[in-house]
């Protein structure tokens, strides 16, 4: 009889790991708490028309590709990606603006006709620095196995963290390499690709850089959306069995092992289980009281969010993903991490969906335009200060003044994800030893439990959140040889 792996949650990661364990001959039951498969990854729909509610560009597609191997199948044969050009779009209050195109070089020549060719030079230069950070880096802290204190007790260890630029911050290290101050904003914004402060998070996220502007980034034909229906539907043909509106309300441990879920009265026998949900929320609420699971559960949390859905004209000339900038773009950290309220001049992400993803509109021609601002984790207030911040900045750049038909507050995130107190990423990268603290696949004070989301090894984010599901199967696969 084959071995049993019930999977907590069908975000990315928990569908992820299905797939591996499936298409490895184990029988899996996938137990989702929502009423759709996504999780952060979600949908809605507003009059008929669908939009993705969570994640709007897609870097390394070759982690999703690699799970989907795992059963004989490949992403190409699932999903069509997209190129935009240009793909992003970054506006600032004195009429700056620069383009980011589908290739490094179209880029730089964007650079140096908007800011100048002393500017386009330095964004060269960083950007191979970048990429030299990204390949130290990638195989210890994101193609690996979970990195542990003790892993920094060597002399190689400490050259590593050389390599990667671990010891000084994202904003040292920008500052140290670029003058432009509009290039110095767009760099630091990579800080929130994880919810974190470009002022203390460790200089190795500079490699961020590399993996939009030198490796990619794409849409996804039909939205984000298509992508978790391409996972789903692999994890079924392998045989998982999936269950929606199912939320499990505890883990049952015997002799420091799992050997159950239960939901409600319901008790779900279990050989494994795979924990895709906020990693805290395990620990605080699943786990019986006082069990020595041995894993961190103190850090700063990452970014939460505030989003919007606006019906907006549809414009040939708008990019698939535009960034418009505050005067004073480090204010927004000083709000979100010193101060721990809303920006008061906030950053406004756009995502027009028609253009990045192909999403249909409405039907008088409008196109969903989705809006992001940050804020920060636990924040409780009402959304309406939130929107009309929004609005400011997006007339402020001479956007239509907004139709909102959709939001969400960080409350709603709280709320919709528990243990999480509606961060984005899990925990934030602020400090050095962020990335050896983050959770690992592997519960070791408790056999038998493994995590595989954004909240665990090696992240949030769709390829990163993959990789976390492999990462999981594999340990498991690993502890029953």
């Amino acid at each position: 009889m084959s071995r049993r792996a019930v999977v907590v949650g069908a975000g990315l990661g928990g569908l992820s790991a299905a797939v591996a364990l499936a298409s490895a001959g184990w029988s899996v039951l996938v137990l989702e708490r929502g009423k759709a498969p996504g999780g952060k990854a979600g949908t809605a729909t507003v009059d008929g028309v669908v939009f993705d509610t969570g994640p709007s560009v897609l870097t390394l597609p070759d982690a999703l590709d690699a799970v989907l191997r795992r059963a004989g199948s490949r992403l190409e044969d699932h999903v069509r990606l997209r190129t935009h050009d240009p793909s992003f779009r970054y506006l600032w209050p004195d009429g700056a603006r620069v383009d980011v195109h589908p290739t490094e070089e179209a880029t730089l020549e964007s650079v140096a006709g908007s800011l100048g060719p002393e500017a386009a030079g330095e964004l060269r230069r960083f950007l191979a620095y970048a990429a030299g950070v990204w390949a130290a880096a990638a195989p210890r802290f994101v193609l690996g196995p979970a990195p542990g204190l003790g892993s920094l007790m060597s002399p190689a260890a400490i050259l590593a963290v050389t390599r990667i630029d671990g010891l000084r911050t994202m904003r040292a290290a920008i500052h140290a390499q670029v003058r432009s101050p509009h290039l110095r904003d767009l760099l630091a914004r990579y800080a929130t690709y994880n919810g974190s402060d470009p002022r203390r998070t460790p200089a190795t996220l500079n490699c961020i850089a590399h993996v939009e502007l030198g490796l990619g980034g794409f849409g996804v034909e039909g939205g984000i959306g298509a992508l978790v229906e391409a996972f789903v539907a692999v994890a079924l043909a392998a045989g998982v069995t999936l269950r929606v509106d199912a939320a499990v309300d505890a883990l049952e441990i015997e002799r420091g092992r799992v050997n159950a879920v239960r939901i409600g009265t319901e008790r779900v026998p279990a050989d494994v289980v795979i924990a895709n949900a906020e990693v805290a929320h395990v620990l605080n609420d699943l786990l019986p009281p006082g069990t020595r699971h041995g894993v961190p559960a103190d850090g700063e949390p990452s970014t939460s969010g505030w989003n919007g859905l606006t019906a907006a004209p549809d414009d040939p000339s708008r990019a698939a993903h535009t960034v418009l900038f505050p005067p004073r773009y480090e204010q927004e950290f000083v709000d979100l991490f010193d101060r721990r309220r809303p920006p008061d001049e906030p950053t406004v992400y756009l995502c027009d969906q028609s253009r990045a993803h192909g999403r249909a509109g409405w039907p008088d021609g409008r196109v969903p335009l989705f809006a992001m601002t940050n804020a920060p984790a636990g924040w409780n207030g009402p959304s309406g200060p939130l929107r009309e911040r929004a609005e400011e900045r997006m007339r402020a750049h001479g956007f239509t003044a907004p139709t909102w038909v959709w939001e969400r507050a960080p409350r709603d995130l709280a709320a919709r994800f528990p243990g999480s107190g509606g961060a984005l990423y899990g925990l934030a990268s602020n400090s050095v030893l962020a990335a050896f603290r983050r959770p690992s696949n592997r519960a070791r004070g408790v056999r038998g439990l493994y995590f595989a989301s954004g909240s665990a090894h090696p992240g949030g984010g769709l390829p990163l959140c993959a990789r976390s599901g492999l990462a999981a199967a594999d340990a498991v696969l690993e502890d029953a040889r």
